[in-house]
């Protein structure tokens, strides 16, 4: 609908995609992962790392970052409208 509003009134559109924007989500929850090939270190090979920050492709990782948009978002003074939708 947007796009056909922006295509109708000649619009300028933009895009953003930020590749690394899964990183910046912090974990509400307790993660363990085990350490990747080639980085386990001598010794402790049994051992996992726990992580404190989202990973690209963990499945946390995109609520996580969802989580830390939406806070600022209603920092910024937004209205959180889906929410309140989903009751109806």
């Amino acid at each position: 609908m947007i796009l056909a509003l922006a295509a109708h009134k000649g619009w300028s559109m933009y895009q953003l995609d930020v590749k690394s924007v899964f990183l910046y989500g912090k974990l509400n929850e307790v993660v363990f992962i085990e350490q990747p090939r080639g980085y386990k270190k001598k010794g402790v090979k049994d051992k996992v790392y726990r992580l404190k920050k989202a990973l690209y492709g963990l499945k946390q990782a995109s609520r996580a970052w969802y989580n830390k948009i939406e806070s600022y978002f209603i920092k910024e003074g937004f209205e959180d409208v889906f929410v309140s939708t989903l009751c109806l």
